[in-house]
């Protein structure tokens, strides 16, 4: 356990910062997962859908809650879904 304050204080920060990551990369996860869904099915609603995504994958790498290069990978495979490659 921490015993100076300033450590206390880093644990606290530390606990806080954690939890909010978590949410946001399991956010990350259910928006991916439903797209992947979606775009089994719906080509229209799957287009509509991928710019959320996008939003969500480089905020996610704006805030280092991923690196920028997984950011670019995932978008890179996700747009594959809607126009694959001939």
């Amino acid at each position: 356990m921490p015993i100076t304050q300033s450590a206390k204080k880093a644990l606290r920060q530390n606990i806080r910062r954690r939890k909010r990551n978590i949410n946001k990369k399991r956010a990350l996860k259910v928006i991916i997962k439903d797209y992947k869904k979606i775009s089994a099915t719906s080509k229209e609603e799957a287009v509509k859908l991928l710019a959320k995504v996008y939003k969500a994958l480089d905020k996610a790498a704006k805030t280092n809650l991923i690196q920028k290069n997984k950011a670019s990978r995932l978008k890179s495979r996700l747009s594959k879904k809607v126009n694959p490659v001939k």
